[in-house]
């Protein structure tokens, strides 16, 4: 394999991630971001995102000289033959993707680059982004009198936050659009690695790309929305929704993965990429009604776990309250649309004293996302010692080491509402406790 040289313009999670992993295959890697500090810590070897492997993985790659770290993409633009586009593109004016900071990145390179490269977008943008993106370039390009072509790849990730050195390494599939044999012979280059492994390369046009991330992902959301919408159907019936996903997830042409029940989907990728291909739809003129139902039913799962706080508990105003887990999902400290934060807002206005709350990883991020009165603790035993009430809103593995009964022994009052079905609702009960999940009597 011949060593590539190549740019990540942003080190946010994806950008990160895959500078990382692209050093670690063999590539020469220089990342940038216009945030200093963040670009300081990197150079001392530090890592300002929380990812199992990530720390160990940069260190490595920095040491051999693998990688570096700037905030000038000039340097970027000049050094390097393909120009990977990581940026953020959150939701927007209109619930639109914001595809500002795309725009900044392809802006840039037309105003700078001195001959042909490869402009990779690894952000999630709407299908047609490339299209704009291409005439950003050119309109900069133009500015100038030069006309040096930029050749234009779709290469979304699929990286699960918490496994996404695995979802790298050992790909699912690997998704690249492109217009022209050389962007194809470069993509191909870049991933050859993988591809000697055994990776599924998978080849399209550049639109069946970018549309492919949007189709992924807001069909996982749909698998959510709908085994929590089974859930509600369990509990007013008697069924275990437990059960009925095991009978659904056996069937190979369901499969098990996100058939759990609970309060719904959070993080920054299914919130976005479900409004943002509803706007899609709404444009082309294509009827949105599946993705405004499953949108729906995630905002109502919230709510209705409220509900059954209240149902059990009563008046919750005056009562003290315990929080375990506060990120979108274990193994991260993503708070993005994290559905502890409409739970604890939502209880907090209906006038609950105190709520004191622990997550291994997310507290620091919890400070800037959860109301100053919310306490955090420095371990699950001091968030739930002394409270009415225990609430479960990440299913970290290790709350499974507390027995029924340690949880009894330290909560004042008798009340787990389990959002995420941690425990055995049976257990729980012979420990005297007054137990409520999802889905399940």
């Amino acid at each position: 394999m011949c060593s590539m040289k190549i740019c990540v313009v942003g080190t946010g999670y994806v950008g990160l991630v895959s500078a990382a992993c692209f050093s670690e295959i063999g590539h020469d890697v220089v990342g940038v971001d216009i945030d200093e500090k963040k670009v300081e810590m990197l150079k001392q070897g530090g890592c300002p995102i929380y990812e199992p492997g990530l720390p160990e993985l940069l260190a490595k790659n920095i040491e051999a000289g693998k990688i570096t770290f700037t905030t000038n993409l000039d340097e970027g633009i000049h050094e390097c033959e393909l120009i990977m586009a990581a940026v953020g593109t959150p939701v927007g004016q209109g619930r639109r993707a914001d595809l500002s900071q795309v725009e900044s990145v392809c802006r840039t390179i037309g105003q700078h680059t001195n001959d042909e490269r490869i402009l990779v977008i690894k952000s999630t943008v709407p299908v047609g982004t490339s299209k704009k993106c291409q005439i950003w370039v050119e309109e900069e390009m133009e500015k100038r009198g030069v006309n040096h072509h930029v050749h234009l790849v779709s290469n979304p990730e699929f990286l699960r936050e918490g496994k996404a050195i695995k979802d790298f390494m050992e790909p699912d599939r690997i998704v690249v659009g492109f217009r022209d044999e050389k962007a194809g012979t470069a993509m191909r280059e870049l991933y050859k690695p993988l591809i000697d492994q055994g990776s599924n390369y998978l080849e399209m046009n550049v639109e069946s790309s970018e549309l492919t991330k949007y189709a992924s992902n807001s069909f996982l959301a749909t698998k959510i929305s709908f085994v929590n919408f089974m859930a509600q159907l369990c509990e007013e019936c008697g069924a275990n929704v437990e059960r009925v996903a095991e009978g659904m997830g056996t069937d190979s042409r369901i499969g098990a993965q996100f058939l759990n029940a609970g309060i719904g989907y959070g993080g920054s990728c299914f919130p976005k990429d479900v409004q943002a291909l509803i706007k899609t739809s709404d444009a082309l003129g294509v009827d949105s009604q599946l993705l405004r139902d499953v949108e729906t039913i995630n905002e109502r799962q919230r709510e209705s776990f409220v509900r059954k706080i209240e149902k059990s508990v009563g008046n919750v105003r005056g009562k003290s309250f315990g929080v375990w887990g506060l990120a979108f999902k274990p193994d991260t400290d993503d708070m993005r649309s994290a559905p502890s934060i409409d739970i604890i807002n939502m209880l907090l206005d209906k006038g609950v004293s105190k709520i004191k709350a622990y997550d291994p990883v997310a507290i620091e991020v919890a400070k800037r996302s959860l109301p100053e009165v919310v306490e955090f603790t420095e371990n699950e035993k001091d968030a739930a010692a002394g409270a009415d009430v225990l609430l479960i809103l990440t299913e970290w593995s290790h709350w499974q080491e507390w027995s029924p009964e340690q949880i009894a022994s330290v909560l004042s009052g008798k009340h787990v509402i389990d959002g995420r079905n941690v425990f055995d609702p049976e257990e729980m009960r012979e420990a005297g406790l007054e137990y409520i999940s999802v889905g399940r009597m």
